[in-house]
C-alpha cells in the first residue's frame, strides 16, 4: 500500500476516534442540541487529531502540541 494511502487512512481513523470521543464527552457534560454538538466535536477533533504526512517517501506525524513533525 502506498505511503500516501496509509497517511490518509491514519488521518481518517484518528479524526473519527477523536470525533466520537468528543461527541460522547461533550454530549454527556453539556446539554447541546444535535447540530452544535456535531460542529463542536468536529472542530475540536480537527485541531487535536495528529496529522500524518509523507515527506521524501517517509511517514511523518505532526502533533498539535509540537512545533515540528517527527518521523515514524
Amino acid at each position: 500500500m502506498p505511503k500516501t494511502t496509509v497517511a490518509f487512512l491514519l488521518n481518517l481513523l484518528c479524526f473519527a476516534v477523536l470525533f466520537l470521543l468528543f461527541r460522547m464527552g461533550l454530549g454527556s457534560v453539556l446539554p447541546l442540541s444535535h447540530l452544535p454538538l456535531l460542529l463542536g466535536s468536529a472542530v475540536l477533533a480537527s485541531f487535536v487529531a495528529p496529522k500524518f504526512l509523507v515527506k521524501d517517501g517517509a511517514l511523518w506525524v505532526k502533533l498539535f502540541w509540537r512545533k515540528a513533525p517527527w518521523r515514524l
